[in-house]
């Protein structure tokens, strides 16, 4: 997924075990969630199991609450202009028809309705001005959409591009899972860069089916060092994209993966990608059960 300051790089940890400790349960709420709202977590810090010793859980959105997204934890990109990509969506702010919490998940949901001069519509959210990561671990508990047109994906993006001190591709993106409807339950994991990028038709990538993306959960993810970036698939290794492999370029230009990125949720239809929409399958719908976020443990002297 391609396009084209605040930010806090703050551990959520110390919270999550002040509120573990209380043993209250997460207040359900009807409307946006904020943090006065929402000041505790029914999932309590220890059954969110670190994937091992080497990391510490930094930042964690169990949905377990009912309303829009968590405001202190997400924003939205929003507009219809194509996304780069000619995709058919416009994308809303804080519409519950597209982007909702309910029974324990994130909806993000596309629908055929016209607005503005567009035909569908979505929601993308993003971590960007609420929390920024550079190395660790992120993973990404989802079930995908199934139809033709659809093209959900879970990424990142660096702070540069926001603050336009790069464009797209020299600022970088990862990609931690992208699927396209017309091809089913192929996942695709990929990194693009300046030198090495899907114009060029030679990114870091590699893609395989799985068993059923539409009808179960798996959980994406990726682990990411200062040398390289492995991705995860129901903690499987799928795929590790290294720095410099095979005489690549080690400069930003072919590796960018040294600067803060933000997450992305979203679900487009349609575009260069996506190809031609099924006008049958909607409501489409992408859910995602949780998101987790760890860096490493610092060594003890």
């Amino acid at each position: 997924m391609n396009i084209l300051k605040t930010h806090h790089l703050v551990s959520f940890l110390s919270i999550f075990l002040i509120f573990s400790s209380c043993g209250s349960k997460k207040t359900t709420i009807n409307s946006e969630a904020t943090a006065s709202d929402s000041k505790v977590l029914s999932k309590k810090i220890e059954q969110i199991k670190t994937p091992n010793n080497d990391y510490q859980l930094v930042w964690a959105d169990e949905f377990d609450y009912s309303g829009l997204p968590d405001s202190t934890k997400w924003n939205y990109d929003i507009g219809g202009h194509g996304w780069g990509n000619n995709e058919k969506q416009i994308y809303l702010e804080k519409s519950f028809e597209n982007s909702y919490v309910k029974d324990g998940k994130l909806h993000i949901a596309a629908l055929k309705k016209g607005h503005e001069n567009m035909q569908y519509t979505s929601a993308r959210l993003t971590t960007y001005d609420r929390f920024l990561i550079q190395y660790g671990k992120i993973e990404v508990k989802a079930k995908l959409p199934e139809g033709k047109g659809t093209w959900p994906a879970i990424w990142m993006l660096p702070e540069t591009i926001r603050t336009k001190e790069e464009e797209w591709p020299l600022c970088g993106e990862i990609d931690i899972m992208e699927h396209v409807g017309k091809d089913p339950n192929m996942v695709h994991v990929s990194l693009h860069t300046e030198l090495y990028n899907f114009w060029k038709k030679n990114q870091y990538t590699h893609f395989e089916r799985l068993p059923d993306v539409f009808n179960d959960f798996h959980l994406y993810g990726i682990e990411w060092t200062t040398n390289s970036i492995k991705f995860f698939i129901d903690n499987k290794l799928f795929y590790e994209a290294i720095k410099g492999e095979n005489g690549k370029v080690t400069a930003n230009e072919g590796w960018p993966f040294e600067k803060p990125y933000y997450l992305i949720l979203n679900l487009a239809i349609g575009g260069n990608w996506g190809g031609d929409v099924d006008d049958t399958i909607f409501p489409a719908e992408m859910e995602i059960d949780y998101v987790r976020m760890y860096q490493t443990v610092e060594p003890k002297n």
